[in-house]
């Protein structure tokens, strides 16, 4: 029965025609009240709330779109932010770059505000998703690695340089071979270099274990703000107080 999936779980006509569903029958159960269309080929349970979490599972799992809980909110999920938000964030989302959201996504209102970057950062796009439960619902979200790396790679224009440091000093228990890994599959010379030279001032004890000579850090200087200072070694121009 339908409503032995989880409160708020979206619901996709195409995936529950796969679950044994037929359209004639979900037609039956949203006339009998036990379902709510909210929107072309997506419903909830009748009584159910719009949760982003249950949008996300229902896109993850269901319409197999890659779109995950990245960057600072993936960082906060898993206890990586060594401080407390005082006041609500938007929920940051990752999506691959020619990502096409649904319109019942889009078009809702749901119960936490959200802001998606789409962007190919990774050579192997599901490398550093791990799984999260909530309440209910499982889903894919950024591990910490990947996410600081997402964070870095929205600095200085949607992310503050110093915000994206303070976030690295709280990730002292990071595993070698996952940053190793991470940093070996991305793409973005920017953020790649942001992490070696964050992680190195941040004096952690994983970085020692980082072989640098497998990861691909480009040439020339990387200027991201202006007057700001070299630093030479990872020949990034940065803000005085983080150089």
């Amino acid at each position: 029965m339908v409503q032995e999936y989880p409160k708020g779980l979206v619901l996709l006509s195409s995936w529950l025609v796969s679950e044994g569903y037929s359209y004639e029958l979900q037609q039956q159960y949203r006339k009998s009240g036990w379902l709510r269309s909210i929107g072309k080929g997506a419903m909830l349970k009748s009584g159910d709330p719009l949760l982003l979490s249950g949008a996300l599972l229902a896109l993850q799992f269901q319409a197999k779109i890659n779109i995950h809980y990245g960057g600072r909110s993936a960082l906060e999920l898993q206890g990586s932010s060594h401080y407390l938000q005082l006041t609500s964030q938007e929920v940051t989302l990752f999506a691959l770059g020619r990502t096409k959201l649904p319109p019942w996504f889009t078009d809702n209102k749901w119960d936490e505000e959200y802001n998606v970057f789409k962007l190919s950062l990774f050579k192997n796009d599901a490398i550093g998703l791990v799984d999260y439960q909530s309440a209910e619902l499982g889903m894919k979200i950024s591990s910490p690695a990947r996410a600081m790396i997402e964070c870095l790679s929205l600095c200085p224009n949607e992310f503050s340089l110093t915000e994206a440091y303070e976030l690295m000093e709280g990730l002292s228990t990071l595993r070698p071979k996952s940053v190793q890994e991470i940093l070996e599959e991305c793409k973005s010379i920017k953020a790649k270099r942001l992490f070696l030279y964050f992680a190195e001032r941040a004096g952690h004890s994983w970085f020692k274990y980082i072989d640098q000579t497998t990861i691909d850090i480009g040439s020339g200087n990387r200027s991201l703000v202006d007057n700001g200072v070299l630093v030479a070694k990872y020949k990034l121009v940065l803000p005085e107080e983080l150089a």
